[in-house]
């Protein structure tokens, strides 16, 4: 089955749109959401309504905050976010609200499937805690990290796409050509943003994972679009479309 593995869109549907007619091309089989589908961008409603029709779903951090109230965001974090509420909350369509609502009210923190962990932050703090690339330095967070998954854990979180080896080691996509074999150890795989990469490299990223083979996938969108209706909402910091030019 070829599983195609999205995260941290974060209301961005010029770039998951774009994902989307990729996964399509790629003739996947299912597509799994690593939560954070909501918050930064502009079309919080839109991307909901897309990822509502996806196989699986786990909660980030901003569809938590949504929810109930952010914890530890940044001020244009915590600014994006009431706004994002209130277009959940609010419009004409009270049925569309009430269903986008109960959706992210029912998504659960993990999924486990055979040797696979699906989770947005990590194995410890499903929500919340991140796994940074210079965490391999961080010996004891690492060990105790492995130490808890049961083999194979996707997650997302940091946008930062990439593996984390046993032997402390993290790999780049670019470094791996974008494909990677899994091995018969326990590893860690980042699978970086849909909507606000933060690796440097502007477009979408996404995984495939069919059975022990990986593809990281980078797909271009039109971003043109995405930051300019971010600059045409006052709620929404200019400075979370800048951030899409420079992938950071």
């Amino acid at each position: 089955m070829r599983t195609a593995i999205v995260s941290d869109i974060h209301g961005n549907l010029e770039a998951l749109e774009a994902v989307l007619a990729d996964i399509e091309k790629q003739k996947c089989d299912r597509i799994v959401c690593l939560g954070d589908v909501i918050g930064y961008g502009p079309n919080p409603c839109e991307c909901l309504d897309r990822v509502m029709k996806m196989d699986a779903c786990v909660l980030g951090n901003h569809d938590y905050g949504a929810l109930i109230d952010p914890e530890g965001f940044s001020a244009a974090a915590e600014q994006a976010i009431f706004w994002t509420r209130k277009q959940l909350e609010g419009g004409s369509d009270k049925e569309g609200s009430r269903t986008r609502m109960a959706f992210l009210s029912k998504l659960p923190r993990t999924i486990m499937e055979e040797k696979v962990l699906f989770v947005h932050g990590s194995v410890r703090n499903p929500v919340n805690e991140y796994v940074f690339p210079e965490d391999i330095y961080n010996r004891r967070k690492m060990e105790k990290l492995f130490s808890m998954i049961q083999f194979y854990s996707f997650q997302g979180h940091t946008h930062a796409p990439g593996i984390f080896t046993l032997n402390m080691q993290f790999l780049r996509p670019d470094e791996l050509n974008y494909r990677y074999t899994l091995p018969d150890e326990k590893t860690m795989i980042n699978v970086g943003s849909v909507g606000q990469p933060r690796d440097g490299d502007w477009r979408s990223c996404y995984v495939i994972m069919d059975d022990d083979q990986l593809e990281f996938r980078r797909v271009e969108y039109d971003i043109d679009s995405t930051v300019n209706k971010i600059f045409a909402i006052p709620e929404l910091d200019n400075f979370l479309g800048e951030r899409l030019r420079e992938g950071r």
